[in-house]
């Protein structure tokens, strides 16, 4: 769709107005889905206007919260509008318009989506460029990334992928009107709203590409989920459908790189060239190959998902789905999440070397080093990789 969060909030956002309305979408279910932030202490009716076929009709809306809000004052929610007799394709609705009006099923713009939530004050322009240029390689077409704010080297490179297609920025734009919290914990992060309104922002995303990608994975841009037996997600997906289901969401391991380690590969393991990087700000994901040990607490595992068959979607997983998830065996595809560990301080005696992301070097490096240097970050003439 084309309502961004920003003009949304904009049209509608008044002193002391309750909710804020983010977008909309029409499936064929005989109502209007209105995602929405809101007040969840406030209680509110509310009157659909809809626009048929030139006529203007009214229904009761319902306001129904996610149950995520991890307890701060609001929270994500739907606002369901029935249609009314005589309104089975209305065009308009007086919140924003409305476009999802065709159900698709078998054709569809892109293969693999994926949406990173949410950016703010971002400046790892290496990781970043590595991450998506993986994403290439494992069959992703699409990358949708919800803004809030990032460095000037890192809107060179948003701008860059821009252009050529790949990415779509969302600017998002809820701290302009509520104090949103940094993180999962109100009692670390205080505010009105969770991350930055991340949950909003995954519902939105759902919505917005329900019928233009044939799958959608939802993890960070310091995430990747790799396979294990197969190179890229195009084989991947067709193997989970055979051996878990289709229409399922599929959960994948989550795996702690620490970046505050760079230790060396075995012996037998020699790490490809990467001195052309040096001065690019950022984390280098070739260097941090080693892994904490498995954990059977809760693990921040992340999807790949049939969008149409997902309703309400968490951080973590789905509130609402037709058939529910599966987790995949770590032996056939897992979750690489390359971060600081500085919180839990690892210890560097117990990490284990894993070395998948090697595979994917020889295509890696040159691809990132091309996109680094049409970026203005390398030389022309840069090609110090093997």
């Amino acid at each position: 769709t084309t309502s961004l969060l920003s003009s949304v909030i904009r049209a509608t956002i008044l002193t002391n107005t309750r909710f804020i309305f983010v977008t909309i979408d029409s499936p064929a279910l005989h109502q209007v889905r209105v995602i929405s932030v809101a007040l969840r202490s406030e209680k509110a009716a509310f009157r659909c206007h809809l626009l048929c076929q030139g006529k203007l009709l009214i229904s009761d809306g319902v306001i129904d919260f996610h149950k995520d809000h991890f307890g701060f004052p609001y929270g994500t929610a739907d606002i369901m509008c029935p249609l009314p007799p005589g309104c089975e394709t209305p065009t308009n609705i007086s919140l924003t318009s409305i476009q999802n009006q065709k159900t698709e099923t078998d054709t569809f713009q892109y293969k693999f989506t994926v949406c990173f939530t949410t950016m703010y004050e971002f400046t790892n322009v290496l990781q970043l460029v590595q991450s998506l240029e993986m994403l290439q390689l494992l069959g992703v077409n699409r990358v949708v990334l919800y803004k809030t704010s990032c460095s000037a080297d890192v809107q060179r490179v948003l701008d860059s992928y821009t252009e050529n297609g790949l990415v779509e920025v969302i600017p998002w734009s809820l701290s302009k009107y509520l104090t949103v919290s940094r993180k999962a914990d109100p009692n670390k992060s205080p505010g009105d709203l969770h991350y930055f309104g991340q949950i909003a922002a995954l519902n939105d995303f759902l919505y917005r590409y329900r019928y233009r990608s044939r799958y959608v994975a939802l993890h960070d841009v310091d995430e990747l989920i790799l396979p294990q037996s197969v190179d890229r997600w195009l084989e991947l997906l067709p193997l989970l459908e055979k051996t878990l289901g289709a229409d399922k969401c599929y959960q994948f391991e989550n795996n702690w790189f620490p970046i505050e380690f760079e230790l060396p590969p075995p012996m037998s393991q020699t790490l490809p060239r990467q001195d052309q990087w040096k001065n690019i700000s950022g984390v280098n994901i070739l260097t941090h190959l080693y892994r904490e040990p498995s954990t059977t607490t809760f693990n921040n595992f992340k999807i790949i998902v049939d969008p149409r068959a997902v309703f309400r979607l968490t951080v973590h997983g789905v509130l609402q789905s037709i058939k529910g998830c599966a987790w995949v065996d770590r032996n056939v595809a897992r979750m690489y999440h390359i971060k600081s560990r500085a919180e839990v301080n690892p210890n560097p005696e117990r990490l284990i070397y894993d070395g998948r992301l090697l595979d994917y070097s020889t295509r890696l490096i040159p691809a990132v080093d091309r996109k680094l240097r049409r970026s203005g970050f390398l030389p022309g003439n840069s090609t110090n990789y093997t």
